[in-house]
């Protein structure tokens, strides 16, 4: 906005000046309008090819205010110029500098490849959530979209290790390899998984061949958002009040309804608690849908007897507060996302 201010205010000053010129030259020397012109501007760019007519004493001091006003013009123009590319400069380094200080304390976050349509997405819905993510884009237009919607990120290709490391990969939490090709985000499952042996990692498959490629290069969970889509689509003909509902308590964050997931800590009072004792249900007034064991059975719907341990994982539906009062029970001293 500011260049475009300058940009314009030059402009103006110089057609006053090329138009003060020519009249002055008319008026002073009676010169007609394309030789006053001519004289003004060869005067105003010290170009010096000689006067067009003789001048008077009159009109020779007026051609050194001329003189002194373009060549001043000239340096007011050029150092404007250098200003505005230099403070341009000077800006984009201090706030990659600032950017790249907040990138180096993340711990715990998560490193998004790629800011496309599947990328922007998945970081849409994970900032309505205390979430610290760290997007990897290329694209100079997305880049300023980043900028714009303050997301931290790192300029590079997602496939270049440096990249990775330069996006906190070793203290990350996960990653979501959402690139556009399937080969570009095996590439970048292979190098984080080298990188930090503990990432969790989500990737995005184009095709339903490449789930199997992208697994074995190391990924946690593969998705494929066009199957995902279609399946979707086909749940909300053949069951669309079961779809309602999960729209309700999954992706309607206005709403004070809501499903959630939470772990259960050795430190939590509920350990070896049957859930007819837990107050969960009568106190909380939550539904408990499902609880994962450690080893990994699902139980769902599970019975009154059903003993808490540590390391099982809660997925519970109710009120939002309530869900937040659980949380502090099972995992003390953690804040819901």
């Amino acid at each position: 906005m500011a260049r475009t201010v300058y940009l314009v205010i030059g402009i103006i000053v110089f057609v006053l000046m090329l138009l003060g010129g020519t009249i002055g030259y008319m008026v002073i020397e009676g010169w007609p309008l394309t030789d006053a012109l001519y004289m003004t501007i060869i005067t105003l760019s010290t170009v010096g090819y000689g006067e067009v007519q003789g001048l008077s004493p009159t009109g020779r001091i007026f051609t050194i205010i001329v003189i002194i006003i373009g060549v001043g013009f000239v340096f007011y123009l050029a150092g404007s110029v250098i200003q505005f590319m230099m403070e341009g400069r000077i800006r984009e380094i201090l706030g990659r500098r600032k950017l790249e200080k907040k990138i180096r304390v993340q711990k715990g976050h998560y490193i998004i490849c790629g800011y496309g349509r599947v990328g922007s997405s998945v970081c849409e819905a994970l900032g309505s959530k205390p979430l610290d993510i760290v997007v990897i884009e290329r694209d100079p237009a997305r880049i300023d979209l980043l900028n714009e919607r303050n997301i931290l990120h790192v300029p590079g290709e997602a496939t270049d290790e440096k990249s990775l490391i330069s996006a906190g990969v070793q203290r990350a939490r996960g990653l979501v390899a959402a690139l556009k090709t399937d080969s570009d985000n095996v590439y970048v499952i292979l190098s984080a998984r080298q990188l930090n042996p503990e990432l969790f990692i989500m990737a995005r498959a184009g095709e339903k061949r490449s789930e199997k490629k992208l697994l074995a290069a190391g990924a946690n969970k593969v998705i494929c958002p066009y199957r995902m889509g279609a399946h979707r689509m086909a749940q909300t003909i053949l069951r669309p009040t079961v779809t309602d509902f999960l729209e309700l308590t999954l992706m309607d964050t206005s709403r004070d309804i809501q499903m959630e997931e939470m772990s259960v800590e050795p430190s939590s009072e509920l350990i070896n608690v049957a859930l007819q004792d837990s107050g969960i249900r009568k106190e909380l007034d939550l539904i408990i849908v499902a609880v994962k064991k450690a080893a990994g059975d699902m139980l769902f719907n599970p019975s009154s007897q059903t003993k808490l341990e540590a390391g099982d994982t809660v997925i519970a539906i109710g009120e939002k507060q309530n869900l937040e009062r659980l949380e502090k029970l099972l995992n003390p001293g953690h804040q819901i996302l």
